[in-house]
């Protein structure tokens, strides 16, 4: 074992005394792919079951791929992969820069707070039908909570054991409000980049939570080489990461905060 892994495990171990990561991992990875796209299926899910890691796949449920490959979806649920909640239809506000794909009557800004909790209570009816499961974990589509009448995050909160939002990640796992998941959302990134990120979470004892979109196709993608190299990295690492689906990582969370 190195010098800088021994730093790491002391000073791991000197910030969070209370908590302790499964098996001596120093860090929890979250994995996670938005939009139920056709490259998750192809490119994604083959790597992940190969290395045996478990992700979360936030399912927008209008895709054409929930009705051309639900097969593939419900066997990615039974193969230990959460489905996760990122609505029905994807409303988003279009009155943000960069937003002239959103279609008006997908336009957040001109839904209310009772018609978005009503859509996002409805997907988890819809994942209920793919999946069987009863708790899962949200991601809000394109990270919008503002609807036109105030904030709905609050309102959908107690629907979810935890919700993925942008932002850094936390200095102290104990500090982690599982409700507000600081998630990155990369595009095109490097190894090096990903590799960077998680090795932050080992310095802190923390959890490195990453969405993807397309996996070598798509949009927002990652190179298909890229992502295949980043899980090799990390299947070399298991006793330094514990690689797991969000819902599994934040009931384990949740029990060590509590305790």
């Amino acid at each position: 074992m190195g010098f800088a892994l021994l730093l790491a495990l002391f000073f791991v171990s000197s910030v969070n005394a209370d908590f302790s990561w499964p098996d001596g991992t120093l860090a929890a990875v979250s994995l996670a792919y938005d939009d139920a796209l056709e490259s998750q299926l192809d490119n994604a899910l083959p790597v992940l079951n190969r290395y045996n890691f478990h992700a979360t796949f936030y399912l927008t449920l209008s895709s054409p791929t929930l009705t051309g490959r639900l097969d593939e979806w419900r066997l990615a649920a039974r193969q230990g992969h959460e489905m996760g909640n990122h609505s029905i239809n994807h409303p988003c506000r279009a009155s943000l820069p960069g937003r002239d794909w959103v279609t008006p009557h997908n336009d957040l800004d001109n839904w209310t707070v009772a018609a978005i909790t009503q859509e996002i209570n409805n997907a988890n009816s819809y994942l209920f039908a793919i999946d069987g499961e009863t708790q899962r974990t949200f991601t809000p589509p394109c990270g919008d909570t503002q609807a036109k009448d105030g904030e709905y995050l609050a309102r959908v909160a107690p629907l979810f054991a935890a919700i993925r939002r942008p932002g850094e990640p936390v200095g102290e796992i104990q500090q982690l409000n599982l409700h507000h998941i600081p998630t990155w959302f990369p595009v095109n990134p490097s190894l090096q980049e990903l590799t960077d990120y998680v090795s932050q979470s080992a310095r802190h004892g923390t959890l490195a939570s990453i969405t993807f979109h397309g996996v070598g196709g798509d949009y927002l993608a990652v190179s298909a080489e890229v992502h295949e190299q980043f899980l090799a990295w990390l299947n070399a690492r298991r006793d330094q990461y514990w690689v797991d689906s969000l819902i599994n990582l934040s009931r384990y969370i949740e029990k060590q905060q509590t305790h």
